[in-house]
């Protein structure tokens, strides 16, 4: 993965929340996007997915600029996988049709190719058992794990986390971030969004931190966490890993 972002600016209504970020990730597997809440983080991943259109400025992914059309950009949302924090399934579906839909719907998979993919996921992910178990019979542990299923069953040129554990308690935490890990190792390309800065160390190849809107440091782990050059890095990694 190489990304680039030249000027980048998101506005909801009157109030900025991206103001001309730029960054510039040379080839890289995984990167972490970390910063203060409010900061841009999640807005920066749906522009990122093409769920939605920065107002001005460009990303550049892999070498082609992200598409501005809607036709353009449903064609471009089908090979980026993206898992939610708040997993953002169908409450009303099973585990095993939450993913089975999109393949069919959206990817144009028959019906039995659709469930040997899912069924394979589901049984990698052991989940196999609670396949037929809606979102609201599952822990929140299982119902990412579903929706991290979900997201690589399209077979996505990248994978797109916004705080994936932030709901989970310590146990389910660890369960979700142990799938991560082994995509990371899988050689898959991602970006995550994370305050979990032990797991970022871990698997980030580069780290970002965005805060007000704008890229303040971006590097290798342990030079962004450890050594952090600008004042705003400073001060949110001096809360944030004070305890």
């Amino acid at each position: 993965m190489k990304l680039e972002l030249a000027g980048l600016w998101k506005s909801f209504g009157s109030h900025p929340v991206l103001r001309g970020a730029n960054l510039d990730v040379g080839q890289t597997r995984t990167l972490a996007l970390i910063g203060p809440s409010g900061g841009g983080k999640s807005t920066l991943l749906r522009l990122l997915a093409g769920l939605d259109r920065a107002d001005a400025g460009q990303i550049v992914l892999d070498g082609q600029v992200l598409p501005r059309t809607e036709d353009e950009l449903r064609h471009y949302r089908m090979s980026i996988g993206t898992v939610f924090q708040a997993y953002n399934l169908f409450p009303h579906l099973n585990a095993l049709r939450n993913i089975t839909l999109p393949l069919e719907k959206v990817h144009g998979l028959r019906p039995a190719d659709a469930r040997g993919t899912a069924e394979q996921i589901l049984e990698r992910l052991q989940l196999q058992e609670h396949r037929f178990k809606t979102p609201a019979e599952l822990s929140g542990g299982q119902r990412q794990r579903v929706a991290i299923a979900r997201a690589i069953a399209i077979r996505p040129r990248l994978l797109l986390f916004d705080e994936p554990t932030s709901a989970l308690d310590p146990e389910m935490t660890a369960e979700v971030l142990e799938v991560i890990e082994e995509l990371r190792l899988e050689g898959r390309d991602f970006i995550l969004v994370t305050h979990q800065m032990g797991f970022a160390r871990k698997v980030a190849d580069q780290v970002a931190l965005l805060s007000s809107g704008r890229i303040v440091e971006c590097g290798p782990p342990a030079a962004v966490l450890e050594h952090p050059q600008s004042e705003p890095a400073r001060r949110f990694l001096s809360r944030i890993l004070k305890y």
